[in-house]
């Protein structure tokens, strides 16, 4: 189950305290050939970031003590070749998002429920199947 040759899949961890959310969205990348994770906090993402070393984040943006916008933040840091898809069903968000008067790094926000085809976008595949 590996990409083209030697190449390994792309590791995708997904974060939100909703598990049916999160363990779906999870499946449906793991359906299209990525390796994924399914997580329900912001402190179980950052944990399992520094070991797993996930290629990409999709994370919801309103969860308990560690939100989505820290634990980008905070991935941004530490795993900089990272990407990070922040994801809200909250129509508030994107104010949750700016009202840190702190400089901090700008992430892509799609609002739930978010489609499967601009998930794949973000990580810069369509298909698996459809190359070669």
């Amino acid at each position: 189950m590996s990409a083209a040759g030697d190449q390994a899949p792309i590791r995708v961890l997904v974060v939100d305290d909703d598990h049916l959310v999160a363990d779906s969205l999870a499946l449906i990348v793991r359906g299209r050939g990525f390796e994924s994770r399914a997580v329900y906090s912001g402190e179980d993402a950052a944990e399992v970031a520094l070991s797993w070393q996930p290629d990409a984040v999709i994370a919801d943006v309103i969860m308990g003590k560690l939100d989505g916008v820290a634990l980008a933040t905070y991935l941004a840091q530490v795993l900089p070749s990272c990407k990070v898809l922040l994801i809200s069903g909250n129509l508030d968000a994107a104010e949750i998002m700016n009202k840190s008067n702190q400089p901090r790094p700008v992430f892509p926000l799609l609002a739930k429920p978010v489609h499967p085809d601009h998930i794949f976008e973000f990580l810069g595949q369509s298909s698996p199947e459809t190359s070669a």
